[in-house]
């Protein structure tokens, strides 16, 4: 199959995906689509795993080695306001983060391995549900996936609509940040407005809180690291004559490394807990980890990045690229295996992009065939 014969499939498949999205753990049609696709290529296939992933090998030549290219599947809930032909057909829920990009990039790669047979080893593509509220990764792995199907290498990728189209960025070391949620719930005595001495204001004391907890990162936290706290939202009882009762901030933290992020934990804990304290009201405080950091393995880093080069040429990759503090649960997977997780741009020059998370986001599709060729190849390289 030549190259522009590959690509018009690919975008085939890519269409019929971003026309049925389905989310987190509900992926039947995505993991029966996929599956099938796979088979057909001649993968030995399994279902299932972490609930609705969905695990493909092939084998050729005699070593033992195995390598793992992942993409996950799910979409958002989301109501799609592109207007394309191929647009979501499920009202709600739209592909706004590339992932049926990504399941097609992997079909891809997997069409051209099957098709050359020039690698000597197993190649594994993993499927992976529920990547969004962070479950799809340790549903996997609670499911035995590296038990079950052993690999020694694991690679990704993200399409990144705010960096050059068709460049591939990778680092050494933390490329995405962890993802930790917070909520703070506050128990006043609430009252009319006109008399706020009679009662005991928690919206006074949210206020203090969300101030306040912009110093951790100002003083607490080392210069040299790096983190975010953000109060999302605020939630109170009351109305717009009568001081609340009860008030609740949520929101987020990010960071690279466990010990800031046991840091901010900590920080927040006692200025809630001594504000509330101070203001006479009662505190609630949980916080809890949704996401570690995504960390890259030097030496996978390094394969990824030749990789690239071979494939797009040397002035379309980064190795040394800036991180983000968007989250990933790849970082799961690297937290235990080696691997490399890199960023595959999608913005044209002149045209000002849709962001991930946005109800008109479209992947570049000219893409498709460049991320199967990346994947490809890194493929060739580790089983030579």
């Amino acid at each position: 199959m030549s190259k522009s014969e590959l690509l018009d499939q690919l975008v085939e498949w890519r269409h019929y995906l971003h026309m049925h999205p389905e989310t987190g753990f509900e992926e039947v049609n995505t993991s029966k689509f996929i599956a099938e696709k796979m088979k057909e290529m001649g993968y030995d296939v399994h279902t299932g795993i972490g609930k609705t992933g969905v695990v493909a090998s092939l084998t050729s030549g005699n070593s033992d080695k195995a390598i793992g290219i992942r993409a996950d599947m799910d979409a958002l809930n989301i109501v799609e306001q592109t207007g394309l032909p191929y647009a979501s057909k499920t009202h709600g829920k739209m592909h706004a983060c590339g992932h049926d990009g990504h399941v097609t990039t992997a079909l891809g790669a997997a069409k051209i391995l099957a098709e050359s047979k020039d690698f000597n080893g197993t190649v594994r593509f993993i499927f992976q549900p529920a990547e969004e509220h962070g479950k799809g990764a340790l549903a996997m792995l609670e499911d035995g996936l590296f038990e079950r199907f052993p690999i020694d290498e694991f690679y990704g990728l993200h399409n990144m609509p705010n960096l050059p189209e068709g460049e591939i960025h990778s680092k050494v070391g933390p490329i995405m940040g962890s993802e930790d949620n917070f909520e703070i719930k506050i128990k006043g005595i609430g009252g009319h407005a006109s008399a706020p001495q009679m009662g005991k204001d928690p919206l006074v004391t949210a206020s203090e809180i969300i101030l306040a907890l912009q110093t951790i990162v100002a003083r607490n936290v080392d210069p040299v690291d790096t983190a975010v706290v953000s109060c999302t939202e605020i939630h109170t009882d009351g109305i717009i004559n009568a001081i609340p009762s009860n008030v609740v901030i949520t929101g987020d933290t990010r960071s690279y490394r466990p010990e800031v992020q046991a840091l901010l934990e900590k920080r927040m804990r006692l200025i809630c807990e001594k504000i509330c304290e101070a203001n006479e009201v009662e505190c609630e405080f949980s916080y809890s980890n949704s996401f570690i950091p995504t960390v890259n393995w030097e030496k996978c880093h390094n394969v990824a990045v030749q990789a690239a080069k071979n494939v797009l040429g040397e002035d379309k990759v980064n190795p040394n690229a800036n991180p983000t503090m968007v989250s990933e649960d790849f970082g799961h997977f690297l937290d235990i295996m080696p691997g490399c997780f890199v960023f595959l741009g999608g913005q044209r020059e002149g045209v000002e992009p849709y962001p991930l998370h946005h109800a008109k986001f479209d992947y570049k599709e000219e893409n498709l065939l460049r991320g199967a060729e990346f994947f490809a190849e890194i493929v060739r390289l580790t089983l030579k």
